[in-house]
């Protein structure tokens, strides 16, 4: 282990939560209950939809069951890029035709300013600064990937895309070996734990009932079952994403994929002037096993990227602890892209899981016949689409419960969408396994050797994966 790494804050859920401070964990249920709507999961996910059903219908009884506390999960954990990327769009455009993915797409567009509207509208402070998507190539493959990527998303509708030479990216930020990039407006960096938090505060201040500390079983029609009491109402929305694998009958319905992060000290404004990044964007990059990063409110940078790819049975962490070699992976992505950071310190490291079906795509369904629903298998692009994905939950609960009628958004192709369920173990282990490692061999040997074409490893690796 490097003399560094036994320095670093490893876990503790996440940086977010020691910047901003663990939150005071609400009640637990105290017996059985009855409601007009529960919700399963105090996520992004779960407390939107709370939200936006408050909102459009005050008389509902509301109840959101959360087995830690809010934002225990991906939603207080993530790299705070809230954009417009959605997982299964192109699946999307072959089942259900073009137009439909690229009614998908810009809706995706419009829930980037829809959260942000909301987020001033509530008076919720969460570091949200409007600079966009920046994807960066550093090799001749990602360049030929990344011309690839920008002219697919202008072929989605997405016009106010820009793509940019090597000096044009260098104004931007100065990454190093960066040969191109593109960029789109539809993107903010945010704290995802003070959104979170606000969030919750705004759903309660509605009249919502949150019950934390209160982990739920069993789902079945009209019952939500913990081991405090049961929850009946006639609608039963589940919104657990990466945890989903830890209810009654759901092992293998998403697939818990591990994320990592870093975070460094906060940085001098020599160190800054070194590597511009003046306008903030959301940074990324065209590796198969790619990063994401944002520079922090406080003068950080917090840098992700897959780690420890899954566990096992689909077990989940507890706190967020990482592997030393992990820590050490990241921090190598960061002193690659940035040299003049050679010998910064790394101050907090941390996992979560996200949801991944078993074809990739994000998903939001009701069953009319049930009362049950569910949203997510968002793979890693949760942030905003969460935000789309509970509007969505909010207009099938209303059309079926007989308040509103079809709206854009019900008929968007993602509704109702069905899709396998995940191989038994060691299938599934084997198989993630197998991906990420051929992944990152595509991605080594394009920076050894950048005339070598790597393309057909990683398409092989998509195939085993389903992703195409």
């Amino acid at each position: 282990m490097s003399s560094w790494a036994s320095s670093v804050v490893n876990g503790g859920i996440s940086f977010w939560y020691t910047d901003d401070g663990l939150p005071a964990v609400r009640e637990p249920l105290s017996g059985d209950a009855s409601a007009d709507v529960v919700i399963v999961g105090g996520g992004y996910t779960g407390l939107w939809t709370a939200y936006y059903l408050k909102k459009a219908a005050p008389f509902l009884r509301i109840t959101v069951l959360e087995q830690k506390f809010c934002g225990y999960g991906a939603s207080g954990r993530n790299g705070g890029w809230l954009y417009n990327g959605i997982a299964g769009r192109d699946r999307y455009a072959k089942l259900h035709g073009r137009e439909a993915a690229v009614r998908l797409q810009k809706a995706m567009n419009d829930t980037v300013a829809e959260v942000i509207a909301v987020v001033e509208a509530e008076g919720v402070d969460a570091d949200v600064h409007k600079g966009g998507v920046l994807e960066v190539a550093t090799t001749p493959a990602q360049l030929a990937r990344l011309r690839a990527f920008h002219e697919h998303e202008l072929a989605y509708g997405e016009k106010d895309r820009e793509l940019y030479g090597a000096r044009e990216t260098a104004e931007r930020i100065r990454i190093a070996d960066a040969v191109g990039s593109t960029w789109t407006p539809h993107g903010a960096r945010l704290h995802p734990v003070k959104l979170v938090k606000g969030l919750a505060a705004a759903v309660e201040a509605l009249g919502v009932t949150i019950h934390e500390s209160t982990p739920v079983t069993e789902i079945r029609p009209k019952h939500a079952v913990t081991p405090y009491g049961t929850v009946r109402a006639p609608y039963v929305l589940r919104c657990t994403e990466g945890f989903t694998a830890s209810l009654k009958g759901q092992r293998r319905t998403w697939l818990p994929m591990n994320s990592s992060m870093i975070a460094t000290e906060p940085l001098g404004e020599e160190q800054w002037a070194a590597i511009g990044w003046a306008g903030r964007e959301t940074l990324g990059d065209m590796a198969h096993a790619y990063m994401y990063a944002q520079r922090t409110a406080d003068g950080r940078i917090a840098l992700g990227g897959r780690g420890v790819p899954y566990r096992f049975g689909s077990r989940t962490d507890n706190d967020g602890r990482t592997q030393a070699a992990t820590v050490e992976a990241l921090r190598e992505i960061l002193t690659r892209f940035f040299p003049a950071l050679a010998g910064v310190r790394i101050e907090h490291a941390w996992s979560g899981v996200l949801g991944v079906p078993r074809d990739w795509c994000a998903t939001v369904t009701l069953d009319r016949s049930t009362g049950l629903g569910w949203a997510g298998g968002y793979v890693g692009s949760g942030v905003a689409t969460a935000n789309l994905a509970a509007r969505t939950l909010r207009d099938l609960v209303r059309q079926d419960s007989g308040q509103g009628g079809r709206t854009e958004l019900t008929d968007l192709p993602w509704v109702n969408h069905k899709v396998r369920r995940w191989e038994p173990e060691p299938l599934r282990w084997l198989g993630v396994q197998g991906m990420y490692a051929t992944y990152r061999t595509a991605d080594r040997r394009e920076r050894l050797h950048p005339g070598v074409e790597s393309s057909r490893l990683a398409k092989l690796a998509d195939r085993v994966a389903g992703r195409h």
